[in-house]
């Protein structure tokens, strides 16, 4: 589902792609990618439930346990975020738990000249829950 929100998503999108549901794109230079699945899939790896009230059962997630220190898995908005007057707010559910390869997850804002500003950061891993 996705509202006209840039990046909003809850990620059951059927059988469609994902990422232009979302409005969302897999940064093509990154070292890995962010996939959709859901907690019957994942098992012990992954959270009990998705975040999302009612039937939802979908979220993003990257595996780390395949991946050397320093590789990146990115995901890019395919819209800009509309100008505002010092309110933007960005708002999502994140789930870091169960592995010692578990690295920093990161929200940046790139701004007009292409500039990458870090907005947010968690390297948080010993709570199983969103």
């Amino acid at each position: 589902y996705y509202t006209n929100i840039p990046g909003s998503c809850n990620f059951e999108t059927q059988d469609q792609e994902w990422t232009t549901v979302c409005g969302l794109t897999q940064d093509p230079s990154d070292d890995f990618d962010w996939n959709i699945s859901n907690s019957a899939v994942m098992g012990q790896t992954g959270p009990d439930t998705d975040h999302t009230p009612g039937k939802g059962q979908h979220f993003l997630y990257v595996n780390s346990s395949a991946q050397k220190e320093g590789n990146r898995a990115r995901i890019i908005t395919t819209k800009l975020f509309p100008a505002s007057f010092g309110v933007c707010r960005v708002r999502f559910w994140f789930w870091m738990f169960a592995s010692r390869q578990t690295g920093v997850l990161k929200v940046y804002t790139v701004e007009e000249h292409g500039m990458d500003i870090l907005m947010w950061s968690s390297s948080r891993n010993e709570e199983n829950k969103w």
